[in-house]
């Protein structure tokens, strides 16, 4: 038996090291192209429900019934995407989940009926692990002490794309709510063919594992997250920070609506604002924080500073308020990278794949909670006049779960820091 605690995209010289580097670039073009086509349909999916709809409880209901859809096939899709991805690599997957998304937009902009809208996110959720398998391509072509940082890189280009996305969807929504989702579904025709004729495979055929359904499933995907070292508690702060996250989301525009009066024009600018800082922030802040704090002490100083965003964003009485809580949540935009390299420092190297889609699963029913719960308190709090504090109830609630979430992962860290980074793993120990 020999010990290899590198993994792989390790630099080790030669011409196979030096494709790995060049491999980067690539899976950061595919992950912008992807987040623009995402972004494009934010400011309209929203108005888009409200034309089948006969009043903003109505609309507020189906419009988290959509998102319920996507989220929940989304949660049983992602382990076994993920866990294929290790069997047969990760352009495969990612060409699959590029295919679902050009069906799902063009089908959504056709689509002239409610039911229609739920039944092409079911399938859109099920094909549908991008963003796991890319973190999983990066962990694959990155040494683990350096994943933080790429993983900011990776978190810049979500934020880019929410930079050009949401502002695109604004604009594009002003003149046909149906516009936007037949330019995303362009650009994800466009991210297929880029990924079938210029991306390169990550995995190579001596790294993947054998693809078992036990560990594919989403309970077994999350019981094998659990067990990895250094992790532990902290899968049972994520569900709680990642709700709070997705519900500000997915309440969003509805909310600036009913408290603001904003339109598609005004939320593609609110969105462009987040993408900015967060691109700002993971994209270049990242080296510099990482060179001072820990990616547990980010983690931690982010979880705190977005609940006191949420209490802001809540209490807001005027449009500007809520950009000015945009710029103070720095800290905050790095808490998915550094949660991320924590998680994918401790998985081995066959486990990337499986690791990011148990992450991308917790993820997933956040996101069928998030809506429901969101819709569902902006519902009650619906008939308020425009203004009253009140109305911030569901971001209010996400500065209680933020709240909870600082505390269990303060407590993980405190009594189970995490692995020494590159320290050798089991995973890593190859005859």
């Amino acid at each position: 038996m020999a010990t290899d605690a590198r993994e792989p995209g390790t630099p080790a010289g030669g011409p196979k090291a030096s494709r790995r580097a060049a491999a980067m670039p690539f899976i950061l073009i595919t992950v912008l192209i992807d987040m623009v086509s995402i972004g494009l349909i934010i400011p309209v999916l929203a108005p888009l429900v409200g034309t089948f709809t006969g009043s903003q409880a109505d609309q507020a209901f189906w419009f988290g019934a959509v998102s319920f859809a996507f989220g929940i096939a989304n949660f049983f899709g992602a382990p076994v995407l993920g866990a294929l991805s290790d069997r047969f690599g990760r352009r495969p997957v990612l060409l699959l989940g590029f295919s679902g998304l050009a069906l799902s937009f063009f089908v959504t902009g056709l689509a002239n009926a409610l039911w229609m809208l739920i039944a092409v996110r079911l399938v859109s959720g099920a094909l549908q692990a991008n963003a796991a398998v890319a973190n999983a391509y990066v962990a694959d072509i990155t040494p683990p002490e350096d994943r933080a940082r790429r993983f900011g890189l990776l978190g810049a280009m979500f934020g880019v794309g929410f930079i050009l996305g949401p502002v695109m969807g604004g604009l594009l929504g002003a003149i046909d709510l149906h516009l936007p989702f037949y330019v995303a579904g362009s650009l994800a025709v466009c991210n297929w063919l880029y990924g079938f004729f210029v991306l390169p495979e990550s995995l190579p055929p001596e790294r993947r594992s054998a693809f078992e359904w036990r560990k594919a499933n989403p309970v077994g995907a999350l019981r094998g997250l659990s067990q990895l070292e250094g992790v532990g508690l902290l899968v049972a702060a994520m569900p709680f920070a990642l709700l709070a996250q997705l519900m500000l989301h997915a309440t969003w525009v509805l909310y600036t609506d009913f408290k603001f009066g904003w339109g598609p024009r005004e939320n593609g600018w609110s969105l462009f604002a987040i993408g900015m800082m967060m691109a700002i922030v993971q994209g270049g802040l990242m080296r510099v924080l990482l060179k001072r704090f820990s990616p547990q002490r980010l983690a931690l100083a982010g979880m705190v500073s977005s609940a006191l965003c949420y209490i802001g964003w809540g209490a807001a009485t005027e449009g500007w308020m809520m950009y000015l809580f945009i710029i103070v949540n720095v800290a905050g935009y790095a808490v998915t990278a550094a949660i991320q390299s924590i998680v994918s420092n401790a998985a081995g190297a066959d486990m990337q794949g499986k690791a990011m889609g148990a992450m991308a699963s917790i993820n997933s029913i956040m996101a069928v909670a998030a809506p429901v719960i969101g819709a569902a308190m902006l519902g009650f709090v619906s008939h308020l006049p425009r203004g009253d504090w009140r109305i911030g109830a569901p971001f209010y609630f996400c500065a209680l779960l933020q709240a909870i979430a600082t505390l269990l992962a303060w407590r993980h860290f405190a009594r189970r820091p995490a692995a020494p980074v590159g320290a050798p793993r089991r995973a890593d120990v190859h005859p």
